[in-house]
């Protein structure tokens, strides 16, 4: 598909994950200081059956569905951010991440990474990164990742996120203590 192909969400949704990867490797990271705000989030389609039914009860669980990541700017280097639920027609704020700009562990090209580790939060105990480029104004494609081992790290688990749909609500989570970015993200390894 070329980039400058005007994507629509059904569209999306048909892609197989390694047509989503490929689609990935083909866009630019999004600067730290434009991703403000709240992102409507969907997820697409999964790599096999286990990430499909897990995805699924992890964010499109009826009792709590996932509405949007949300993310704000700290510095030239560094930024926050959260992803909210509707439980109970009320919405929460749940998984506090550090957000930064560096290499990707599909490609070495930048992207912009979801580091959960930073925060003391179930997607930081089961070592959750994502990474997002931007497919065409307001429009994102991510790619997540978690595992415990470099070879579950790197099974691709692709989102999108549409906006910003509102503004940031606010910072959530307590730090984890000693954390280092080159601790999850590979590239930051060396």
């Amino acid at each position: 598909m070329a980039l400058s192909t005007p994507y629509t969400l059904t569209q999306l949704q048909r892609l197989s994950t390694a047509e989503l990867l490929a689609l990935f490797q083909t866009l630019a990271a999004p600067t730290l200081s434009e991703m403000n705000g709240e992102y409507r989030a969907t997820l697409l389609q999964q790599p096999s059956w286990f990430a499909h039914v897990a995805g699924r009860l992890a964010v499109a669980n009826p009792l709590m569905p996932w509405l949007c990541k949300a993310f704000r700017p700290v510095s030239a280097e560094l930024g926050r951010g959260y992803n909210t639920f509707s439980l109970l027609g009320k919405v929460v704020q749940l998984y506090p991440m550090q957000t930064c700009i560096a290499p990707s562990r599909y490609d070495g090209k930048l992207a912009y990474q979801l580091v959960y580790r930073a925060y003391h939060s179930l997607c930081g105990d089961i070592h959750m990164v994502d990474e997002v480029r931007q497919l065409a104004p307001n429009l994102y494609l991510g790619i997540g990742t978690w595992g415990f081992t470099a070879k579950q790290r790197h099974i691709p688990l692709p989102f999108l996120l549409e906006g910003a749909i509102a503004n940031y609500r606010g910072d959530i989570g307590q730090a984890r203590q000693g954390f280092q970015p080159q601790q999850e993200i590979p590239a930051l390894a060396s």
